[in-house]
């Protein structure tokens, strides 16, 4: 029935029952996440931008290109979708901890990346990883290996 009035006002599911998901929808959802923290603060940077670019190029060994794509498709994804859960959702059922405890501290590092933390920023980090079933401590200790990264660097 909820699937019924979500067609009806164009906010259907992607995906269809019994249809496969792909590594690529997985990717998707981690780069809509990505995104989601990039912009959080009211301002997207050419250096959050290009953090997100490199992690999906490392991250997912792809080459600059397909890159790119991946980061415009999350970015229309992203646009198209009611809430968050639906990338996290996807991500829960296909990632492990030791991932997603990967993906969060990718997002301290998108959030980092002006070398402030926004309160925006950081309540959105804290939201996404309740939304990955992380605990508080997973959560700290990704926030303070960042931190560290940072300080090393500086």
């Amino acid at each position: 029935m909820i699937d019924l009035v979500k067609k009806f006002f164009g906010k259907a599911p992607r995906q269809n029952v019994g249809q496969a998901t792909t590594e690529h929808d997985i990717h998707i959802a981690t780069c809509a996440l990505f995104l989601e923290i990039s912009q959080i603060d009211g301002k997207f940077s050419d250096l959050e931008r290009d953090q997100i670019i490199e992690t999906l190029k490392q991250d997912y060994s792809l080459s600059d290109d397909h890159a790119h794509e991946l980061f415009e498709a999350s970015k229309e994804e992203l646009n198209n979708s009611v809430d968050l859960w639906q990338f996290t959702n996807l991500i829960n059922k296909n990632y492990t901890s030791e991932e997603k405890i990967q993906i969060i501290e990718t997002i301290w590092r998108i959030a980092y990346t002006d070398g402030l933390l926004d309160k925006h920023e950081d309540y959105l980090a804290r939201k996404l990883a309740s939304l990955l079933r992380l605990t508080h401590k997973q959560l700290i200790d990704a926030k303070l290996r960042v931190k560290g990264e940072k300080e090393n660097f500086s």
